[in-house]
């Protein structure tokens, strides 16, 4: 473009030059022809033409150039809004955390977009159960497994996760425990290659749109106290924060305290399913939720939640929800604010009403389970009564079906979403791709969105 307006201005010299010349020879002839004027009158109007052209081209470029310079502007406008949304916090993917009701125990759930992770695995015959309820929900593979701590209602039903998924990293504390429960996990790992992850306290790990940083353990001088070895973790999605503690107890909540960690908190998993022995002032004032989760057994015979969790979470206004209550409990995060799948509780119910009105009718039943756990800390054990929850002054409410059922052996077909007995004709029939052999209760298969095969009636 630009050499062919130079050729254009030279054109127009050299016939000034030419009509200059002829002016000049005809002066000197005393002559000025007619033609010359005419000839004179185009060289001028020609020169101006190309003028008024080089001036349009002129602008043309200049707005070419300032159009180009706008969309190079613009695009940097844009990049830096990225790079801002980036820097607030906003996230694309929302973040569901699914505490999970597993009775006296704890299984929480988190998902961000394709990606999981899962804490604890409530009691030794919780595993298909959480295996289950994990299929559910489309959770083919775990990027985190962390075992809290190494007793039975938090570790129990681990050995069936890692056995039946593909875990990207497990992580425990380094605090071992001589019972079958804790060599299941391990003997679990082995048969997949697994090795333990130690939690370092500081280090942050990536979900998806969210983080989560380790908060505990501080140290390893807890003595036996295997509930103050537990891992924490503070979850972060955008603008909310959640935090799990296991069954830390003031002792170790002191600790935490202590390191430094900002530990404030939307949603607070309440330490040690609600028992006095965690959730101290300090701590909570620390964390200073807006919401608390409580997962306990329905009548538990150690009386989680305790009544002096409750007022505490009580006189701060914090709203509370309750697995023994309100079964499986689902926070759903965008980045900016939470919703759940249910409403708060309101009844403020204590489990110790329920184990003083019942302590003489289920004694023997207590016992009994405990004796079954001879090398699990006593108080860690599932042990859970029938008890109406409406009521706790109602006396025991014994059902059969619901608390004396062993778990045995079941054939789930996973497309028709129906179990039988592995004799059932019907088991022959299935797919093998649709067939799952589950060892559980019937309850929980139920409770799972299975139904019985009307053939065998399991």
């Amino acid at each position: 473009m630009k050499i062919k307006i130079k050729f254009k201005r030279l054109l127009a010299g050299a016939l000034v030059m030419v009509m200059l010349a002829v002016t000049a020879c005809g002066e000197e002839k005393g002559v000025v022809a007619e033609d010359d004027s005419t000839l004179t009158q185009e060289l001028e109007q020609s020169g101006n033409s190309i003028e008024e052209e080089t001036l349009q081209n002129d602008q043309s470029e200049k707005l070419s150039a300032d159009s180009t310079s706008q969309n190079t502007e613009d695009a940097s406008e844009e990049q830096a809004g990225a790079e801002s949304k980036k820097d607030s916090g906003l996230v694309t993917d929302s973040m569901e955390v699914h505490f999970i009701d597993v009775g006296q125990g704890d299984a929480t759930l988190i998902k961000c977009g394709e990606h999981a992770m899962l804490i604890d695995a409530g009691e030794n015959d919780k595993g298909t159960t959480v295996q289950l309820y994990l299929q559910k929900q489309g959770v083919k593979k775990l990027d985190y497994v962390i075992g809290t701590h190494p007793d039975s209602d938090h570790i129990g039903g681990l050995d069936v996760i890692i056995y039946k998924l593909d875990c990207n990293m497990i992580m425990m504390p380094d605090y071992a425990k001589d019972t079958r429960t804790y060599d299941d996990v391990i003997q679990a790992m082995k048969s997949k290659s697994y090795k333990n992850t130690s939690p370092i306290v500081g280090n942050e790990y990536t979900l998806g749109d969210a983080t989560f940083t380790i908060i505990a353990p501080n140290n390893y001088n807890y003595g036996n106290e295997s509930n103050n070895y537990s891992v924490g973790i503070l979850l972060k999605h955008g603008d909310n924060t959640f935090i799990f503690t296991g069954d830390a107890e003031e002792e170790a909540e002191t600790d935490i305290l202590a390191n430094g960690i900002d530990v404030s908190a939307d949603v607070y998993q309440v330490g040690h399913h609600g028992s006095a022995t965690a959730s101290s002032q300090a701590f909570l004032n620390a964390v200073s939720p807006t919401y608390a989760v409580i997962s306990c057994g329905e009548d538990n015979s150690y009386g989680h939640p305790h009544a002096e969790t409750l007022n505490k979470l009580r006189a701060m206004g914090v709203q509370v929800f309750r697995t023994d209550e309100q079964g499986s409990i689902v926070a759903t995060s965008d980045g900016s604010s939470i919703t759940w799948n249910t409403a708060p509780s309101d009844t403020w119910k204590s489990g110790e009403n329920v184990k003083n009105s019942t302590k003489s009718a289920s004694s023997s039943t207590a016992n009994k389970t405990t004796s079954s756990n001879t090398t699990e800390k006593p108080g860690d054990s599932n042990q859970s009564g029938t008890a109406d929850k409406n009521s706790a002054s109602q006396p025991v409410v014994q059902e059969p079906a619901a608390t004396t059922s062993a778990a045995q052996t079941y054939i789930c077909n996973t497309n028709t979403k129906k179990f039988h007995y592995p004799s059932c004709g019907s088991v022959s029939q299935m797919k093998e791709s649709n067939k799952q052999e589950v060892t559980t209760t019937r309850e929980d298969l139920i409770s799972m969105g299975y139904e019985p095969c009307k053939k065998c009636n399991p």
